[in-house]
């Protein structure tokens, strides 16, 4: 693994964790009408402590760019998933809560788990797959359950519905990241011209905001503990079905790796669970608190 990829991921994970922390500090506080409306970005563009969130998720976004230039996004998304790692670090902070046995355990199950899924598959890349059928094929998969959750989690909306909308984000971002990569590529072998003659850094783009809205209106409507375990979860699972399903990137497929490489996986899950449970991690607000709505003015 090289120690550059290495760096770029934790740092990404780094800024994501942070950011999503101050972004859900603030977006708790938007007006509920504002659910799974363009109209909460606007709100939120008020809040200083918002944008200064959405500032470090750029940074991040940026520095995972980079790392997917440089690495398998089979390699570099379970290091993304350390975000919440950085997330319960600034949440401590804020809270003051002990980390505790179920904190330990959760940070032990997520740094176990992605070195045993990073050891035991040995990421390396190939030659991303030219047929579009599988390309779309497995894209379409992504976005329709995303817009499955989405549908759902408009009718319980205060119950199941943002564990339903961050699973539909860390889908979308998971694709996103996919998609990233492929940008990247064209942008190395022929340039900006290159670039914005194909579809892909449009639909990076059109994902990116559409998860934004999903993943504030789910921050919008509860404590970040019921949000970001699925959020965090749910990205590198998509980003790495991706990478193996249409970019070319390959883990070792005999009996002991693969077996190894699932339990890596379910710790991995299992941890950004424990931690995202974790009584440290921010709650909601009371209706009262909320800010004004731009159309209320």
């Amino acid at each position: 693994m090289s120690v550059l990829v290495l760096v770029l991921s934790v740092g990404a994970a780094c800024c994501l964790g942070f950011g999503f922390v101050l972004q859900q500090n603030a977006a708790q506080r938007a007006p509920l009408g504002d659910f799974l409306s363009l109209r909460l970005l606007i709100d939120l563009m008020r809040v200083p402590r918002w944008l200064g969130g959405i500032a470090l998720m750029v940074a991040g976004m940026a520095l995972g760019a980079i790392a997917l230039g440089q690495g398998e996004i089979s390699l570099v998304e379970p290091l993304l998933a350390t975000n919440l790692l950085f997330a319960l670090a600034l949440s401590r902070h804020q809270t003051k809560q002990p980390l505790g046995r179920q904190g330990w355990a959760g940070l032990l199950l997520l740094a176990g788990g992605v070195t045993t899924f990073i050891v035991a598959g040995e990421p390396r890349g190939g030659t991303a797959l030219t047929d579009p059928l599988r390309h779309w094929l497995i894209i379409g998969v992504m976005i329709g359950l995303a817009l499955l959750l989405t549908t759902y989690a408009k009718r319980s909306r205060l119950s199941s519905g943002p564990v339903l909308l961050a699973l539909a984000a860390g889908l979308l971002y998971g694709v996103q990241d996919a998609l990233t990569r492929v940008s990247g590529q064209r942008f190395s072998d022929g340039g900006l011209a290159e670039l914005f003659t194909g579809w892909q850094p449009y639909a990076v783009l059109a994902l990116g905001v559409t998860g934004l809205v999903l993943v504030q209106s789910a921050f919008e409507t509860a404590p970040l503990r019921m949000s970001l375990p699925a959020l965090t979860a749910a990205q590198p699972l998509a980003g790495i079905i991706c990478g193996v399903g249409f970019l070319g990137d390959r883990l070792r497929t005999d009996t002991g790796a693969l077996a190894w490489e699932a339990a890596g996986l379910a710790a991995i899950v299992a941890g950004i669970v424990l931690l995202g449970l974790h009584p440290a991690m921010p709650k909601g607000v009371a209706p009262r608190e909320r800010l004004p709505s731009l159309q209320t003015q």
